[in-house]
């Protein structure tokens, strides 16, 4: 099954433990790993009757759900591409993503209808699907798979192939595709095996989304490669996840600052039986003090992490352990990773100073589809992933975050590229220069705030440019005020001073 990749794991699975339960849904719905494996099956034998062939691509838009998964390694089993999107995307997004990627099949949620038609209706190759019973004429899931026919066995394949393309927005203000292949996809479940310590009975409460690379490469396929259960759900609720920690014993939780801080504020915090938890991980920013003292009086501890979509997504973790003696860091290299700090010429830095962030391992991804040159500017001469962050190493290792070299919003968790909302703020009338910056929240960690010059008597509102916004990104994505100034700060060369504005708007909240 090695050669396979991720397209045998299912058959591998269900050879070992086929009665084990693998997913737990809904309001207690649960499936064997026996079961998953055949509903695998059933999609690849769909797949490969409509036509879906090796490195064809095949996208999938729905929540945490057992289509998800179904449809993930029923993908892998033929050879085919998966390409998830973002359930947040807006209409012309989501086109984006099915269009770059030139997926030729899209299986999405009923709900998503409105937003994945325009993408059906510019593409004449595209064939869509509708999970459960159908909608409008479209055919169901529920219904296709009945009648699926096994897909014969596809050989021939290297875990060098892609298994996945995972959109990330870009600093050009278009998403990009990194391409990840099955040995990324491996050796990220590996490495979180390794510096997690994930067990066959653990159970992994799944309240982030599963189109995020974090939660596929970091939960979902390390929890599978060791069999143990996986609880979806298809959205936070601070209470309902408290509840499900409690029913159903869960030992491993990850999720951003935000989702803890609102699990430590609601008001059953303090009466649930939390003494199950054993891996809490925290990825998006470093995990603020208040929330530390808040989990460490119930006798819980956090591993924290650092990484991107180019690196499967981990690059660094931070042992629970060492959470408070290097609090503030985002921990060593994973165990199958390496990680270097580099001054301007590439060389790199001496200890405690601040360069750019390199990652070289086999979870590295290959590039980015369809660009060419983005990829080769993605690498340094000798092969290292150049991740535009800054940072620095210690005299034992551990990495610290300095700043984002390309201006990155973490807000709750999710990625936000200023020029992507800046190029479309530019179309306003009037508005002669717009700088989007991070704001620190206490309840997001950043959001993003549109700093504007203009002329003209129209002057635009947080209101009117969010309207104008609004449907064509993702509703986080917008600005949660908009401030218009005489003046940006600019470089001689003209290039706007982000970091002057972030610091004269930090207290402003």
């Amino acid at each position: 099954m090695y050669d396979d990749g991720l397209g045998g794991w299912m058959a591998t699975r269900r050879a070992k433990t086929p009665a084990k339960i693998a997913l737990i849904f809904g309001e207690g719905s649960s499936m064997t790993y026996g079961q998953l494996a055949d509903g695998a099956d059933r999609v690849a034998g769909l797949l490969w009757s409509s036509g879906i062939h090796p490195g064809d691509r095949v996208a999938f838009m729905g929540e945490n759900s057992p289509e998800f998964v179904q449809v993930l390694f029923g993908a892998m089993q033929v050879g085919a591409v998966f390409v998830p999107i973002n359930t947040r995307l807006a209409p012309p997004e989501v086109a984006h993503v099915i269009s770059d990627s030139g997926a030729r099949l899209l299986i999405h949620e009923p709900d998503f209808f409105a937003r994945v038609e325009p993408a059906i209706a510019a593409s004449a190759e595209l064939t869509a699907i509708v999970t459960g019973d159908g909608q409008d004429g479209r055919p169901g899931l529920n219904e296709l798979l009945v009648d699926a026919r096994p897909a014969p066995a596809v050989t021939g394949r290297s875990l060098s192939d892609p298994a996945a393309i995972i959109y990330t927005s870009g600093t050009t203000g278009r998403a990009k595709g990194a391409v990840l292949s099955h040995q990324n996809l491996t050796w990220v479940a590996l490495n979180t095996l390794v510096d997690y310590d994930i067990v066959s009975t653990d159970v992994a409460l799944m309240i982030s989304p599963l189109f995020h690379v974090a939660s596929l490469g970091m939960g979902l396929l390390p929890a599978v490669l060791k069999g143990a259960t996986l609880v979806l759900e298809r959205g936070f609720d601070a209470g309902r996840a408290l509840g499900l920690i409690q029913r159903y014993g869960v030992t491993m939780l990850s999720g951003v600052p935000t989702t803890y801080q609102l699990m430590a504020d609601h008001p059953d915090w303090a009466t649930t039986d939390v003494s199950t938890l054993a891996k809490l991980t925290c990825g998006g920013s470093a995990v603020p003090t208040r929330i530390l003292n808040a989990y460490e009086e119930r006798g819980l501890s956090f591993s924290q992490g650092y990484g991107m979509t180019e690196t499967s997504p981990g690059a660094t973790s931070l042992a629970p352990t060492m959470t408070r003696a290097k609090q503030g860091s985002v921990g060593l290299a994973h165990f199958f990773t390496s990680v270097r700090v580099t001054d301007e010429t590439g060389t790199p830095a001496p200890v405690g100073t601040v360069g750019e962030i390199e990652i070289t391992g086999p979870n590295v991804f290959s590039g980015y589809h369809g660009l060419p040159d983005a990829t080769a500017a993605a690498f340094s001469p000798d092969g290292w992933y150049r991740s535009g962050d800054l940072g620095y190493l210690d005299s034992d290792g551990y990495l610290f975050i300095s700043d984002r070299l390309k201006d990155m919003i973490i807000s709750g968790g999710e990625n936000i590229y200023p020029a992507e909302v800046e190029n479309l703020i530019n179309d306003i009338e009037g508005v002669t220069g717009v700088a989007v910056i991070g704001v620190p929240d206490d309840q997001w960690g950043e959001v993003p705030w549109a700093v504007l010059t203009v002329v003209g008597d129209s002057v635009p509102t947080t209101e009117s440019v969010r309207a104008h916004l609004d449907g064509k990104l993702a509703r986080y994505k917008l600005p949660r005020n908009v401030l218009v100034v005489d003046e940006l700060p600019r470089t001689a060369t003209g290039k706007i001073r982000k970091a002057d504005l972030r610091s004269a708007l930090a207290p402003r909240k």
